[in-house]
């Protein structure tokens, strides 16, 4: 396992060491939505890893570590020893493809000896609910998923999807691990309390909310904001909503917009049917942080021999960074410190993160920081 970082302004904190390019070498990239600015230090990567996989998109900022950065390339190199891994990528030209191209996604896979995927989308055009229900079809709970939506910062203009060696929109990539010594943990954390009681959706159609408790839900929604409605929708970002179904699994919904015509609310993720639960949620950076502890704690890691590297994915929303603002890095360190000695850490702040439920199956979380960690017996 080797990490290094490239700056804009040319310069690499640590060489790149081609040795251990193979057919089963993965390398993660991240950075900003800055194509031009990628394309060189993506070209050196490229050159000196012929062999390897890659995997990348952009974030709202560049997880290396316990720390967050700007206007660079993070650069995660690793080597397997025992593990084959396999790579697919699958273009999605309209967001009502989603479900299928997730179908798509996972039946490109063989099963024999499949034991994780790892999936990075494009985050403005897929839905990424309908893209995890696609992938759930296919692989039920047999097989662990995780990943997250590209971003761009909180300018939700353009992400990019490292496709087949280029930077690229509406695709869906995944890197499959196979056989009996990868072993992956994941957890997922939010950290967001509850605000108000629990109501019950009572109109909703795919990711936006039309009722709730027979109320206009942007009507509802704004009295608990206050003042802060003022500065919808941008402002909703800091109160997400927690979803309950019938089986009582919990996931949380971020508002993307609003309709004051129709008094809906628009969120990054499709809504459970009318009939399932709904509170508003809020935070603090004390609560965000022991969320991303908790996500840690919920890692198996019994089985790994200290001696032996480990590589640590975290996806974070980006409507946690808002609300940590200063403190945004302590929920890394938070999360570095659990982990110990001997653990490397890349990631980016997403639109969206994807983490296996209780049952199992993935499905697609906002609001989480998820992470996904992997070592070799």
């Amino acid at each position: 396992m080797q990490q290094t970082i490239y700056r804009y302004d040319g310069s690499w904190d640590a060489p790149l060491d081609p040795t251990p390019d193979s057919d089963n070498t993965l390398v993660l990239v991240f950075g900003d939505s800055s194509l031009e600015a990628i394309k060189a230090p993506l070209d050196t990567i490229k050159e000196a890893f012929p062999k390897a996989k890659f995997m990348g998109c952009s974030g709202a900022g560049t997880i290396v570590d316990e720390e967050i950065e700007e206007g660079v390339l993070a650069a995660m190199v690793l080597a397997f020893e025992k593990t084959k891994i396999e790579k697919v990528c699958v273009e999605v030209p309209h967001d009502d493809d989603s479900f299928e191209a997730g179908k798509k996604l996972a039946d490109s896979f063989e099963r024999e000896g499949l034991k994780a995927l790892f999936v990075l989308s494009d985050g403005l055009h897929i839905n990424g609910t309908k893209l995890s229900e696609g992938i759930s079809e296919v692989l039920g709970s047999d097989v662990v998923v995780t990943g997250g939506l590209a971003a761009d910062d909180n300018r939700f203009e353009h992400t990019w999807v490292l496709a087949n060696g280029v930077l690229r929109e509406h695709y869906i990539c995944a890197v499959g691990f196979y056989g009996d010594a990868i072993h992956l943990a994941y957890g997922s954390g939010g950290g967001w309390q509850e605000m108000g009681p629990e109501r019950t959706i009572t109109k909703a159609q795919d990711n936006i909310l039309y009722e709730i408790d027979g109320q206009p839900a942007l009507k509802l929604y704004k009295e608990y904001l206050g003042e802060r409605a003022e500065g919808l929708p941008a402002t909703g970002l800091l109160f997400p909503v927690k979803l309950v179904d019938e089986n009582l699994e919990s996931k949380v919904r971020t508002v993307l917009g609003i309709d004051e015509e129709a008094q809906s609310i628009i969120f990054a993720g499709d809504m459970l049917p009318p009939g399932n639960k709904i509170t508003l949620m809020m935070s603090s950076f004390i609560n965000l942080v022991e969320g991303a502890e908790d996500a840690a704690k919920q890692l198996s890691l019994q089985e790994r021999d200290e001696d032996h590297a480990l590589a640590s994915i975290a996806i974070s929303c980006v409507g946690r960074r808002l609300v940590l603002k200063q403190h945004t890095e302590d929920e890394l360190e938070a999360v570095m410190e659990i982990l110990g000695e001997g653990a490397r850490q890349i990631g980016f702040y997403s639109y969206g993160e994807i983490s296996p439920l209780r049952s199992g199956r993935c499905d697609l979380h906002n609001q989480t920081m998820t992470l996904t960690t992997l070592w070799e017996s």
